[in-house]
């Protein structure tokens, strides 16, 4: 399965690139469907694009699994690339917008591609060297869940913080 995993990394790539692209628009498409609006983002704030690259990454982590159950690491390395892509997100947008003091819509779509990239070249990275920072897997799926969890429940609750502020139109959430 190592032999082929850079295949599964630029699939992965795709699958996100596309699915968090979807997402992006899914809400206002769908008229504000409230079903749609803890996978989808509901306004433009980092909160909100952080969770375009979540959920793409989480199911295509799920699909991904059935094919790589040998890898005793899988769930480790998957939360690792998590929380570095939705680090990656507002440290590249708050560094960009604190250099140049705005930032275009096709900057924040290249922060998003960056973050995607990134996170699938760590993953190769990761499985290559059969790198395993913890040991116990299911810890590793249960924090993925629980930031999950936490996407939900900040788009009907989030905190009042600039993260999580539609620079818009200086909403919170839905």
């Amino acid at each position: 399965m190592k032999q082929q995993s850079i295949l599964w990394q630029a699939a992965g790539f795709a699958a996100v690139t596309f699915g968090g692209t979807i997402l992006h628009f899914l809400y206002d498409w769908t008229g504000g469907n409230i079903l749609i609006s803890p996978f989808s983002g509901v306004n433009e704030s980092t909160w909100e694009h952080m969770k375009l690259l979540f959920w793409p990454l989480f199911l295509f982590a799920l699909v991904q699994r059935l094919f790589f159950k040998d890898q005793e690491n899988y769930w480790c390395v998957k939360l690792a690339e998590i929380l570095l892509g939705l680090l990656l997100i507002p440290v590249l947008f708050y560094t960009y917008n604190g250099v140049f003091g705005e930032s275009p819509d096709w900057i924040n779509i290249v922060i998003f591609y960056i973050s995607a990239l990134l996170v699938f070249l760590f993953e190769w990275w990761a499985f290559k060297r059969d790198w395993s920072p913890c040991t116990r897997p299911w810890l590793a799926f249960a924090a993925i869940c629980i930031i999950g969890v936490l996407f939900v429940v900040f788009t009907f609750m989030p905190p009042q913080i600039p993260l999580c502020q539609d620079p818009l139109t200086g909403t919170y959430g839905v």
